[in-house]
């Protein structure tokens, strides 16, 4: 068959329906003898199920044991994206999912492409984000002796998995991806794994097996009593503060919680995670709470006795960083219990839709306080930070300006990606966000390398918004290969590369601990040619200057564009100094 013929057909069969274009699409009965039962092939069921979950991307790399599969993607409505390595491929799958709300498809064959998929698994996990991952596995023929590439991958998925199981016949196909994909996307969200023996994939399959009808897990109603319960709280308080956590990003309670707020007269922090579900320049907003040091949100805190929580998650950040005294009284608001933690006493647990809560606990608290003075002093301390910085003109350039460089080109829900490292640092504590997920973090597993893969991901999800991945030059080279993808995909996107040639973090707080830092150097590429090397634009910055019209110049260009910028990290010291030595900031 032509490839004019082959793209024929994929246009014109219906989705879900069987096809009869090449090997490994499923057929009628016409390869077996008359009058046997119709069949179907077992790669081809497997990718319809994916069809009927609203899968729109599989991020992977093929093998030898699941290219039955990856050509019946070809005969499907899903876009295959070949990445350059199973890691990317996860963390593609993982930024997919926390923007969709849907669980992202990473794929890869058996043994060492299964175990490359761990890292982003893992942070999916760790960062409650729906993701389904696929593996190829060997043939049950030989699944229970020792031979080649063969790896017990269940067991090894199972501890950073909501759940991990192998398909045993084709035949449970249907039942299995609708468990995988309605654990995944069910709060907690996380990420499963479904290891597909070789001969499971090649097998043939009754033609009448379909997908399973698609059921949503509807949020519940909050308890009436616990509600009851939290008003009394409330209404004795003396100053109550609001937490804002990534779960209540995920639940798209944003517009409730601004509601609960302004009624109530509360002040907002939120989590890394959680930055924008509440506006940074609303006149309640705190800024976000995580910095290693009593950073000025931390006042917030200090002053408050009772601690509302909503959508936060312990994983986030430690809670005694807010609670050291364990004395607050803390009302928990999400769709799932509170893990337990001696510095999160939950003295009121509200189970339930996170929008409903709030406005049945906004109609049950009769009490109004006034944002107090603390707040707005936090909210000015950071604004001045943020115009200093803008106007520091020192080469290397320092974090902060880069910061207010980033904030000046990016629109209010353009998506920033920022990678862990002193580059995370910076941006979560001084980068104004207003729309939730527009500023992207690894805080639970807090992973190293997710920024340019998950790009490309968010730039899928998200076609409509400009794309920004800021990372430093330690994490920028860990999955770098992944420009190629971009490239050839044709997925405009632009990195932003903090060049310090060094793991900055590292070297933070090594400085910090033991005043000295050893190990944390390195040498780079010539990162312009890099770029370049694989089809994308590179630019690099030789003044503070050049790089905001450099950042205008790239995110406005439909194409894949890589800036270097050197960073003066000796900030780094004088932030965590002038912290340190903070008692009362205002």
């Amino acid at each position: 068959m032509s490839a004019e013929q082959a793209a024929s057909v994929r246009e014109t069969t219906p989705v879900g329906e069987a096809g009869s274009a090449g090997e490994g699409v499923s057929a009628s009965g016409a390869d077996g003898p008359e009058g046997a039962p119709e069949q179907q092939d077992a790669a081809r069921l497997l990718v319809r199920t994916l069809e009927a979950e609203g899968v729109e991307y599989v991020f992977g790399i093929p093998g030898e044991e699941n290219i039955h599969f990856v050509h019946a993607l070809n005969e499907s409505s899903i876009r295959y994206v070949l990445v350059r390595h199973e890691q990317g491929a996860a963390f593609m799958a993982e930024i997919y999912g926390r923007l969709t709300g849907r669980a992202g498809v990473a794929s890869a064959t058996l043994g060492p492409g299964a175990i490359n998929l761990q890292l982003g698994v893992a942070d999916a996990t760790t960062n409650s984000t729906p993701v389904v991952a696929i593996s190829a596995q060997v043939g049950l023929d030989r699944i229970y002796k020792e031979s080649h590439q063969i790896v017990d991958l269940v067991s090894l998925f199972r501890p950073i998995t909501k759940w991990s199981e192998l398909a045993p016949t084709a035949e449970a196909l249907p039942e299995m991806v609708r468990k995988a994909f309605k654990t995944a996307q069910t709060e907690r969200p996380g990420a499963v794994y479904l290891a597909i023996p070789e001969d499971v994939e090649s097998a043939k399959v009754a033609a009448d097996l379909k997908p399973l009808k698609v059921n949503v897990v509807r949020p519940q109603e909050p308890s009436a009593s616990q509600i009851a319960r939290a008003a009394d709280v409330i209404a004795l308080a003396r100053q109550p503060i609001i937490l804002a956590g990534h779960g209540a990003a995920r639940a798209g309670a944003g517009e409730a919680l601004v509601h609960f707020s302004e009624l109530l007269g509360l002040p907002v922090a939120t989590t890394f995670n959680g930055k924008g579900v509440f506006p940074d320049d609303h006149r309640h907003a705190l800024g976000a709470v995580g910095f290693m040091r009593h950073d000025y949100v931390n006042f917030g805190f200090d002053e408050a006795d009772v601690l509302i929580a909503v959508g936060y998650e312990l994983q986030e950040f430690d809670p005694v960083k807010i609670n050291p005294a364990a004395d607050k009284k803390i009302i928990h608001i999400h769709q799932f219990p509170a893990e337990v933690d001696d510095h999160y006493p939950v003295e009121v647990g509200i189970q339930g839709d996170l929008s409903r809560s709030l406005h049945a606990l906004a109609e049950a608290v009769h009490r109004r306080f006034d944002v107090n003075g603390t707040g707005r002093e936090i909210r000015r301390l950071m604004s001045e930070e943020l115009a200093e910085g803008a106007v520091e003109d020192g080469f290397p350039l320092s974090p902060r300006r880069i910061v207010a460089d980033v904030r000046a080109a990016m629109g209010r829900d353009d998506i920033v990606l920022a990678d862990t490292g002193a580059v995370k640092m910076w941006m979560a504590r001084m980068y104004p966000t207003y729309e939730p997920n527009t500023l992207l973090v690894s805080n639970g597993l807090s992973s190293m390398g997710f920024a340019v893969p998950g790009a490309i991901a968010a730039k899928l999800a998200r076609p409509d918004r400009r794309v920004l991945a800021a990372t430093g030059d330690g994490a920028f080279l860990m999955n770098s290969q992944e420009l190629e993808t971009a490239v050839r995909e044709n997925i405009p996107i632009t990195v932003l590369i903090w060049d310090d040639s060094a793991y900055g973090l590292i070297e933070w707080k090594m400085d910090l601990d033991m005043g000295t830092s050893s190990h944390v150097k390195f040498g780079n590429p010539d990162f312009v040619k890099y770029a370049e090397s694989f089809g994308a634009r590179g630019y690099r910055v030789g003044s503070a200057g050049e790089l905001l019209p450099t950042l205008r110049k790239a995110l406005a260009d439909d194409a894949v564009s890589v800036i270097t910028v050197p960073v003066d990290y000796s900030h780094n010291l004088r932030l965590t100094d002038k912290l340190g030595e903070l008692t009362d900031p205002f």
